[in-house]
């Protein structure tokens, strides 16, 4: 009986059919709960964390889900990555990508129920992956040259990516605000720039973009209030040097004028250090530690407005964008960049006071702020409009676009049809069943919409076969619909994402025949 034991006691493996099994299952499963989120009328899932203070995210993103899960089947772990380098890479189709990677395995596992070889079905969907992808190609629209155009297509792949979401209401809104913080990027995917602040309170239409820089900080006491033509000196150090800082220290005095000399000393070391800041010739100095009353008094006595405590996030973006360094010596002013900007002010959101920069340097940054009712709302807002900034991003870049709606899987589903056909051989099979699992993205969008999915998808075949045609599914009024005209846009770098990684995990899960399961360490007992 000694030879079956090569592994430890606990060790499990899996082997074959069985391996198979369970990593086509576990996909599925995967596929199946972030399917409902797909689509304009998708549902959102609640996720409830086990931690401390059981936090609840209210979400629809895929990626958003999917991260959030533990899980313990290692195939659905494959497809968890997939949908988060989706979400790094391109922002959008984090569903999208889960959901066809899914439909591939099911008709996958089909196939190998009648004794195909995964390999052949691999080479299969290799195949049929690089033929759907040439009938995109041939598809897109590019609209760089005339930018009213362009525009309008950035608009209607805003709208389109923010329908399945929460901001599906105000989409006009929230698309022409993500439209316009983009378009300020010039071209540059460093979505750094584009600072968005969450307010509670108001509604979601009382979100607005505002062109300058905004630190979520008070002024403090006595200090000026607005400055114009700002010199700004952005810095990380410490400011509150009136005590001994060496942990432990003991220092001896024989009387107490001694240590009233030491305060002084300590005093002085401040002052002037104090004095070489207000030597570079600034009107305001942001820190990222804080500054105790003593300096602060100081600063305000010199005019200058001093920011204390300023989050890292915000020093490195502020920096940035009025195009200063942090510095964090101050003995050579002149190799010091200074950031400038025209006017800084202290603005009011809903209770809170806010350090308003406006007409920076860098013309790139502005700043989002999003009002809603609650943080639950504010947070998938900005998953939201974080997914519509980064598409956006992506395809001034890469301007080409395709009509939405389910109309592109029809597209590539017709032309891989037409492969198979031509296609000797049993890879043939694995072809068609590419087109297949294509055809479940617009089904699954019809029935999260309680539509009659087989009778639509029939529908859009038949329409599909005419020249040019622009038919997909327009959930809104139940039917097939003209896309060109609902003005459903998607940019083609995220399909062709989706298409690509799913292809490929899809190939990775199939690949596998073997799952080996590690012991799990014993704790000693620790007597």
């Amino acid at each position: 009986m000694a030879i079956d034991r090569i592994f430890k006691d606990e060790a499990s493996e899996e082997k074959g059919e069985r391996a198979r099994m369970a990593s086509f299952v576990g996909a599925m499963a995967i596929a199946d709960l972030v399917k409902t989120t797909l689509g304009p009328k998708g549902m959102d899932k609640i996720l409830q964390s086990t931690g401390r203070g059981r936090e609840v995210t209210v979400t629809n993103d895929g990626a958003t889900i999917l991260k959030s899960l533990h899980i313990d089947n290692p195939a659905a772990k494959v497809l968890v990555d997939l949908s988060k380098v989706q979400d790094d890479e391109v922002g959008d189709g984090t569903t999208s990508v889960v959901v066809l990677a899914g439909e591939l395995l099911r008709e996958a596992e089909k196939l190998v129920a009648v004794k195909i070889h995964p390999m052949t079905i691999i080479s299969g969907f290799r195949m049929a992956a690089e033929c759907a992808r040439n009938a995109l190609l041939e598809k897109v629209v590019d609209n760089k040259a005339d930018s009213e155009k362009f525009r309008s297509d950035l608009l209607n792949i805003a709208m389109t990516t923010l329908s399945s979401k929460i901001l599906s209401q105000d989409k006009e809104h929230f698309a022409k605000l993500a439209v316009d913080a983009v378009m300020r990027l010039k071209g540059s995917t460093n979505l750094e720039s584009i600072q968005i602040i969450k307010k509670p309170g108001g509604s979601l239409m009382d979100s607005f973009l505002d062109e300058g820089f905004i630190l979520d900080k008070k002024i403090g006491i006595g200090q000026p209030k607005r400055i114009e033509n700002a010199k700004i000196l952005v810095a990380n150090t410490a400011m509150d040097t009136d005590k001994v800082k060496i942990y432990g220290a003991r220092v001896r005095v024989d009387s107490m004028a001694r240590v009233a000399q030491i305060e002084t000393a300590e005093k002085e070391k401040m002052r002037e250090k104090v004095q070489k800041i207000i030597g570079h010739g600034i009107n305001c100095f942001v820190n990222r530690q804080l500054i105790y009353n003593f300096p602060e008094e100081l600063f305000a006595d010199a005019g200058i407005l001093a920011i204390e405590h300023a989050d890292f996030d915000g020093i490195e973006r502020l920096a940035l964008v009025t195009g200063g360094e942090i510095a964090s010596t101050f003995d050579n002013p002149e190799s010091v960049k200074l950031g400038q900007c025209d006017l800084i002010e202290e603005i009011m959101i809903g209770e809170d006071k806010l350090i308003h920069f406006s007409g920076v340097a860098m013309g790139q940054a502005c700043t989002i702020v999003l009002r809603g009712a609650s943080h639950h709302v504010l947070d998938e807002a900005e998953r939201s409009l974080h997914d519509a900034l980064c598409v956006l991003s992506q395809t001034v870049n890469d301007s080409r676009v395709l009509l939405g709606g389910g109309w592109p899987e029809m597209v590539m589903s017709k032309e891989v049809d037409a492969l198979a056909k031509k296609t000797p051989g049993k890879k043939s099979l694995a072809i068609e069943a590419f087109s297949r699992a294509l055809l479940a993205i617009p089904t699954i969008i019809a029935d999260n919409a309680g539509l009659d999915s087989a009778e639509l998808i029939s529908q859009l075949r038949a329409e599909h076969q005419k020249e040019g045609c622009t038919a997909g599914i327009d959930v809104i009024s139940g039917s097939v619909g003209d896309m060109a005209e609902r003005g459903i846009c998607e940019a083609f770098k995220v399909k062709q994402a989706v298409l690509l990684s799913s292809t490929e995990a899809t190939e990775m899960i199939l690949r596998v025949d073997e799952i080996i399961t590690c012991a799990p360490r014993r704790r000693e007992d620790r007597m």
